[in-house]
């Protein structure tokens, strides 16, 4: 699948794709002078989380007020579909968190809110953060967001009952979205239960080596004869429901046919953090599950989607003191936590070197997804679009696959109408 949210709306992360802003590394920075030790409160929102997170988050803000018995934290939890909507609403009124977390898609759109974070974060706060992942936070050169968790390298997910009267070999998965949308029709044909819930999406258009802006970014460049022929090899699938009919609702985060649902086959590539809600949800698919090596792009490689993170807005009273809770939650100790918890990858270094990941084993499923993590880390690639509209542009291209797949217009409408989108909002 290609769609998924991340657990945390996230871990969901999520992931699909990053939409943060490049720039260039800014040079250490003192943080604002402040010889009075904080006193009062201080609020932070996440994304997703109080649902299957709520003793990890409280835990910590234990811990944290514990060790700053004058500071007292206020955890605000948004829905993963309403994140944007709520913070946008929050800078408009100037009653906002003081610590918020962003997903990576949303950044482009808040930069203008958020106050750029050099002065707090200097080389020595960022020593320990994966530097592929903080330069993506960076815009003009300054700094609005500090890493969080990612849901690494993505995995396939099959319900074995089910691919194996096909003749699945898991040692053998699809390696590429056409192998999987073979396998997807051959399952529908033999067993009338749908193969999958992917569609030619922007991140599918990506994984079959179409780039989808200009160098300059400022024009699309995904119409062209290739993706004509990637939609209506999706179509070709979706036609014969080897892909669920559900896969165009707009509710990604509760499509009709599921793995939960047991409505489909299979994910060739998903976030692991689903595997959480699986569990939950749907113990029995779930014990059904085998995790292999996803579908991977026309370089061979993983494409991450999106990150999690933190920013502090410019409205915020109490910068320097989120400042210092950011660098509790994001520390490497705590973020080794969160991933024992559920298969996520951390945007610090020293997480990674912990044996639970360097000496990952097991054959529960997230278990295993964990060493198909770690496996695939080398292969992953975090390229943003790097726009300020990256989830924008997305929707509009899903839109006009969807209007696609429903048979509402042919692959070229759909790209030249998505185009103008595209360009119309760049300009």
């Amino acid at each position: 699948m290609t769609r998924s949210a991340l657990v945390v709306g996230a871990v969901a992360l999520t992931l699909f794709t990053a939409g943060c802003v490049a720039g260039t590394s800014p040079q250490t920075a003192a943080a604002p002078a402040d010889d009075q030790p904080f006193e009062g409160e201080v609020e932070f929102w996440t994304i997703n989380l109080k649902k299957n997170y709520s003793d990890y988050i409280t835990g910590l803000i234990a811990q944290y007020e514990k060790e700053h018995p004058k500071v007292s934290v206020k955890w605000v939890d948004v829905p993963g579909q309403e994140s944007a909507t709520k913070l946008l609403a929050a800078v408009a009124s100037g009653d906002v968190p003081d610590a918020v977390n962003v997903n990576s898609v949303e950044l482009g759109r808040f930069v203008p809110s958020l106050e750029p974070l050099d002065a707090y974060f200097g080389q020595a706060e960022l020593a320990d953060f994966q530097p592929n992942l903080v330069e993506p936070m960076r815009m003009d050169g300054k700094l609005y967001a500090v890493p969080w968790y990612n849901g690494g390298s993505p995995v396939a997910m099959y319900r074995k009952s089910v691919v194996s009267k096909v003749g699945f070999d898991e040692k053998h998965p699809p390696a590429s979205f056409d192998e999987a949308l073979a396998l997807a029709d051959k399952v529908y044909a033999k067993t009338k239960i749908n193969g999958t819930n992917a569609i030619p999406d922007h991140t599918a258009l990506r994984y079959h080596g179409i780039p989808l802006l200009t160098d300059d970014k400022k024009k699309a460049a995904f119409n062209t004869p290739e993706a004509v022929a990637v939609l209506e090899r999706f179509k070709k699938s979706y036609d014969s429901h080897g892909i669920a009919p559900g896969a165009v609702s707009k509710d990604i985060r509760n499509l009709p046919q599921s793995l939960e649902n047991g409505q489909v086959a299979f994910k060739p590539m998903a976030n692991a953090a689903e595997l959480l809600n699986v569990q939950k949800n749907a113990p029995d698919v779930y014990k059904d599950l085998v995790i292999t090596e996803p579908v991977k792009m026309s370089t061979g490689g993983y494409l991450l989607l999106a990150q999690q993170a933190f920013s502090i807005p410019k409205a915020s009273q109490h910068k320097k003191a989120a400042a210092e809770f950011i660098k509790f939650l994001t520390n490497g100790v705590n973020q080794l936590a969160f991933c024992k918890i559920v298969p996520i990858y951390p945007s610090t270094v020293s997480s990674t070197k912990d044996p639970f990941f360097t000496q990952a084993a097991g054959d529960d499923p997230m278990a295993v997804a964990r060493q198909v993590i770690v496996k695939g880390l080398p292969r992953l690639e975090y390229s943003p679009l790097g726009t300020t509209k990256d989830a924008e542009l997305a929707e509009y291209l899903n839109e006009e696959v969807r209007a696609f797949l429903q048979g509402s217009q042919s692959a070229e409408e759909a790209l030249d109408a998505a185009e103008k989108k595209w360009n119309d909002a760049l300009a």
